[in-house]
């Protein structure tokens, strides 16, 4: 695919409702993301596609939830790629993007030729939601299953939030009119209305016990969710990251019997939120002989941000508590 231009639906969630079906959904492209994630580190290429898939859902499920701050998602494993992790920032006032970064850790020389979900092994896919100061953090778990990481994130509303949810999800590198290599993604994610998923016990049918949209959904829900996931299976690739159809083109081709009904666009954006203040703060429930041990042969304390890149050289006379108790005492 060549792109000679920015596209005006790039970077952004578009929120839906199918009213026939009780259905809630979302539709993404992601770009200048995906950019600005990827180029921060030199990730072989199947670990930039488990990053890009990942961010695809990042943005689909933080848009979905009623955010005050951070949605985060990620892969704990036991493969080359040991883990994988994604957050979205919740925009702090209305019409302001949302901002999403990413990384992952992996050891290079056992990369193989193999899927890049077959990179990661066996482990468990994380959801956490922090919704901010004077809150505790909740956290939903599901065993690694499936074939990519979409499978893991349904097994994960099936099992934690009791929600059928699908998605459909296309990712690669395009090239630009000047011939430059950049990797572009989009994908749509569907789900049934809470109101709509009674609660299911016991075992599922799915992969190793886990529970699936048919175990959750009454008959009339269940016939209304194949009926989408049926129109949803016509999704082609371009549809999903081509330049020439927009995302409510995209809706109407797709769900027009089902009356779709689509919301305020999101915007989203690559944004970190690292800081010197952030990492002195981290620091401050050190000792000084615990800042000691941190401290390099230069005399200087270092860190590096893993998601952006972002390089701190800091004093460490001013750094930990008993450095700040001194302060108080000047």
């Amino acid at each position: 695919m060549t792109l000679g231009q920015k596209i005006a639906w790039d970077d952004t969630v578009l929120p839906f409702q199918l009213d026939q079906s009780d259905v809630r959904g979302r539709v993404v492209r992601l770009d200048g993301v995906l950019d600005g994630v990827l180029k921060q580190h030199d990730y072989p290429a199947p670990v930039e596609a488990l990053i890009a898939e990942m961010a695809l859902m990042t943005a689909l499920i933080g848009q979905t939830i009623k955010l005050r701050w951070k949605l985060s998602l990620q892969v704990q494993a036991n493969g080359p790629v040991r883990m994988i992790a994604t957050d979205y920032f919740a925009p702090s006032e209305d019409g302001e993007p949302a901002k999403i970064r990413a990384y992952a850790s992996f050891d290079a020389e056992q990369i193989t030729d193999a899927t890049p979900f077959d990179q990661i092994g066996e482990g468990y896919f994380a959801v956490i939601l922090d919704q901010g100061k004077d809150t505790a953090p909740y956290q939903g778990i599901t065993p690694i299953a499936g074939a990519r990481l979409s499978d893991c994130a349904e097994a994960y509303f099936a099992q934690s939030e009791q929600l059928p949810t699908r998605f459909a999800l296309s990712y690669g590198r395009s090239t630009e009119g000047d011939g430059r290599e950049h990797w572009r993604a989009g994908g749509v994610m569907i789900q049934m209305m809470p109101k709509a998923s009674p609660f299911a016990s016991g075992g599922g049918s799915g992969e190793d016990g886990l529970l699936s949209a048919s175990d959750i959904l009454d008959e009339d829900g269940e016939e209304n969710w194949n009926r989408v996931n049926t129109l949803l299976d016509t999704v082609e690739d371009l549809e999903l990251i081509g330049p020439s159809v927009s995302s409510t083109d995209l809706l109407v081709r797709l769900f027009h019997e089902e009356t779709p009904r689509v919301f305020d666009v999101q915007p989203v954006r690559f944004g970190c939120t690292c800081s010197e203040e952030r990492l002195r703060n981290s620091l401050s429930i050190y000792s000084a002989k615990d800042i000691g041990h941190m401290t390099t042969d230069e005399g200087t304390v270092t860190a590096d941000c893993q998601f952006c890149g972002a390089h701190y050289t800091l004093d460490p006379a001013t750094l930990g508590f008993e450095a700040e108790a001194k302060g108080d005492d000047e």
